[in-house]
């Protein structure tokens, strides 16, 4: 995710909108930061590994809606990738298609985690996956703002990526984890090369 917003994502909204993409882009990253830090503070991207977090239910949707949140903009971010080019639109479809299998288990794990039954946890992995697809629809119907989209949903993704999970793959003191980020890095510049994006 990180890769795919700093090396695709960021250099695209400045080519498609200039210096004031910059702004867009922060934007984005602030939104995030806002919604975790105000609508939903006591949860951060990892925390599904801590049950103890969950033991009331209220904090449970509290996390989905900042799931939805997050997964609104990653339909955007699919969106506008395609409405640039084909091989932008494949890319950060990848990049958010690897962490949505991981999203769908954290979401299910936290409700279960908060006292939720196990139809509620199927139900709240729906609503995150209808959350994408509303983000889609939504920048579909309003394409021409593309070069609003693209570097809003670039701010997004560099918020999770840099300030939610690399810092939980920083807490585990096994090495192969950090390598994961290599690897994910090595994925994304093996797909960059395979669609051919410059």
């Amino acid at each position: 995710m990180l890769a795919t917003a700093l090396v695709e994502m960021v250099p695209e909204s400045l080519e498609l909108r200039g210096r004031s993409a910059a702004f867009l882009i922060l934007l984005g990253y602030l939104i995030i930061h806002f919604f975790e830090h105000t609508v939903t503070p006591h949860f951060h991207f990892g925390e599904e590994t801590h049950h103890a977090e969950f033991v009331h239910a209220h904090k449970g949707y509290s996390v989905l809606l900042g799931l939805i949140i997050h997964t609104f903009f990653d339909g955007i971010a699919i969106a506008s990738g395609f409405l640039v080019s084909n091989a932008l639109g494949w890319l950060i479809f990848f990049a958010v298609f690897l962490h949505k299998v991981p999203e769908g288990f954290t979401v299910s794990s936290v409700m279960l985690a908060s006292g939720r039954s196990r139809g509620t946890a199927w139900g709240a992995s729906m609503i995150l996956g209808g959350s994408t697809l509303a983000g889609v629809l939504t920048m579909a119907l309003f394409r021409h703002h593309v070069s609003a989209g693209l570097p809003l949903a670039a701010g997004v993704t560099i918020y999770v990526a840099a300030s939610d999970l690399v810092p939980e793959v920083n807490k585990e003191p096994a090495m192969a984890m950090a390598l994961l980020v290599f690897v994910g890095a090595g994925i994304f510049l093996l797909l960059e090369t395979l669609f051919h994006v410059h």
